[in-house]
């Protein structure tokens, strides 16, 4: 039995975003495809076509974008079957949808995430998220794992500790060719040349696969997660103000998160969640 991390990042940059998330979402084996079917047909059900075919992307910062908020709130609440149809003229006609249309593919837009974070629930996924503010980036050096990703490993270590020697498959959305190869050297060191990291190593495995966001829909997920905690999850000591359109996805995302109990250090039975803030 395998469990696999879909991981993507939102925030990155920090040129509007107020915090810098690596977010993941476990999917055990057995569940991914019928994960996956499930997500396409919920975009068939709302939009009445697939969402992400051809070059358009399942982005939640194209989807949960403040506008696709006002636009919902233009008319009532439009009937699924009725959304269902202008939604899909809507992305059809493009720049040329009249105000109902356009309001129905917002609307849509809102339905379709709240039953894909059902989707994740139901099929039993976790997920793991290390926030911080970047300043992170800019103290680790080129052959060290940043400290959100040790973090984030860690969480990820004890949810398949605590399911019994299952193991754990990394799979990362592509970076620049450049930027992956760093980010697999800094794994690898952290695997083979820490005490934690070949500990961990006896349960996850310690080169990740990278696959285009676009083609995977598991990326996608963790795409989702990412910018829902960036935008609207705040922890102790997370100050920058949080976008409150957002609150009933955050509820279904707390749902969704690891909690166990482990010895660490002096603390004989310390509470561990998978969602961390690193300071």
């Amino acid at each position: 039995m395998a469990y696999l991390l879909f991981i993507d990042e939102s925030g990155h940059d920090l040129n509007d975003s107020p915090y810098e998330v690596i977010a993941g979402v476990a999917v055990e084996d057995r569940d991914l495809w019928n994960l996956i079917r499930e997500v396409q047909n919920l975009e068939i059900k709302h939009f009445g076509k697939r969402y992400s075919q051809g070059k358009r992307e399942l982005k939640a910062k194209a989807i949960l974008k403040r506008k696709t908020f006002r636009l919902a709130q233009q008319l009532p609440d439009i009937l699924l079957e009725e959304r269902r149809s202008l939604a899909c003229k809507c992305l059809e006609c493009g720049s040329n949808a009249n105000q109902k249309e356009l309001t129905a593919l917002a609307q849509s837009k809102l339905y379709f995430v709240s039953d894909v974070l059902e989707a994740i629930s139901n099929f039993r996924c976790k997920i793991f998220a290390s926030i911080s503010s970047g300043k992170i980036v800019e103290v680790s050096p080129d052959d060290l794992l940043r400290k959100d990703y040790v973090y984030l490993f860690e969480r990820y270590f004890y949810f398949l500790e605590d399911r019994h020697e299952s193991l754990g498959i990394m799979v990362f959305d592509e970076l620049e060719k450049a930027k992956s190869h760093i980010l697999i050297g800094q794994i690898e060191n952290y695997f083979k040349k820490t005490f934690k990291g070949r500990q961990r190593s006896n349960l996850i495995i310690p080169e990740p696969f990278f696959v285009h966001s676009d083609l995977t829909t598991g990326v996608q997920l963790a795409d989702l997660i990412a910018y829902l905690l960036c935008w609207g999850f705040r922890l102790n000591g997370m100050v920058k103000e949080a976008r409150k359109e957002l609150d009933p996805f955050l509820e279904l995302v707390k749902g969704l998160r690891f909690r166990t109990i482990k010895e660490i250090g002096d603390f004989k039975e310390m509470e561990v969640w998978s969602i961390v803030y690193v300071k």
